[in-house]
C-alpha cells in the first residue's frame, strides 16, 4: 500500500515532500480508514507539501474506494499475487493516477509478477544502448523491453535488469555529459560508438558479448 500511495504523491515533488505528505497524511487520520473518510479539504491539507494535492487527495480516496471494494473492506494488496499479470496490470492502470510504471514496480517489488518498470534512467540507457529507438517513449518501453528480455528472463532478472540499470543511470549514463569513458557497456553502446568511436580492445575484453542480465550484475558500477 504504502508503494502505491507513495507514488501518487511523488509526482513532479521531491522525495523529502513526498514522505513528508506521506507521514502527515497518516499522522492525520490515523490509518487507511481514517484517509478514505477524511474531508478531502483536509486530506488536501495535509499533503500540501506535494506538487498538486488538489488532485492527489481524491485520487487516494478514489484508489482506497477501489481496494475496499474489491477485498472486501480490507486495505492491502496481496490479492494481486494470485491474479494472472495482464488482469493485475489492467486493475491497476484503472485506477486514476497509476501508469505503467506504477503498476510494474508495485507488482514486480512485491508480488513477483515478470513486469519491467521503465524510469527514466532505464530508458535513458535502453535508449543509448541501441535497445529503443530514439522516438520511442517510456510508456511504450515497457512493452518493448518486455518483449524483448521477458522470454529469457523471470521476475527476479527483470528486477536485476531494472535494478542496475537504474543505478548505471543515476551512477554513470547521466542526462547530461554521461561518464562514457567509465562505462562498462561501452564494447555495444550505440551512443558510446557515435561519440566516441569503435572501443578499444580492452574495453571490448571487460563487456559482455550480449545485453546479459547475468553478466550485468557483475560488472562495477
Amino acid at each position: 500500500m504504502r508503494e502505491l500511495i507513495s507514488t501518487v504523491l511523488s509526482h513532479r515533488t521531491t522525495h523529502a515532500d513526498e514522505e513528508l505528505a506521506y507521514d502527515r497524511m497518516l499522522e492525520a487520520f490515523g490509518d487507511w480508514p481514517g484517509v478514505l473518510g477524511a474531508p478531502v479539504e483536509e486530506l488536501i491539507h495535509a499533503i500540501r507539501t506535494t506538487r498538486w494535492p488538489a488532485t492527489q487527495a481524491p485520487r487516494i480516496q478514489e484508489i482506497l474506494r477501489r481496494i475496499q471494494a474489491e477485498t472486501g473492506g480490507k486495505f492491502d494488496l496481496d490479492f494481486l499475487a494470485d491474479w494472472p499479470t495482464d488482469r493485475a496490470m489492467d486493475w491497476l492502470t484503472d485506477m486514476p493516477g497509476i501508469g505503467l510504471k506504477t503498476a510494474s514496480l508495485v507488482l514486480l517489488f512485491n508480488y513477483h509478477h515478470p513486469v519491467l518498470p521503465v524510469d527514466a534512467h532505464v530508458h535513458r540507457v535502453a535508449q543509448r544502448v541501441g535497445f529503443l529507438g530514439p522516438k520511442v517513449s517510456v510508456e511504450k518501453a515497457h512493452s518493448v523491453l518486455l518483449a524483448l528480455l521477458g522470454p529469457q528472463l523471470d521476475a527476479e532478472g527483470l528486477f536485476n535488469f531494472h535494478k542496475h540499470n537504474y543505478w548505471h543511470g543515476q551512477q554513470i549514463c547521466f542526462f547530461l555529459k554521461p561518464n562514457c569513458p567509465r562505462c562498462p557497456l561501452k564494447g555495444f553502446c550505440s551512443y558510446y560508438q557515435e561519440h566516441y568511436g569503435a572501443a578499444t580492445p580492452e574495453a571490448l575484453a571487460a563487456t559482455p558479448t550480449a545485453w546479459d542480465a547475468a553478466a550485468w550484475g557483475k560488472l562495477p558500477h
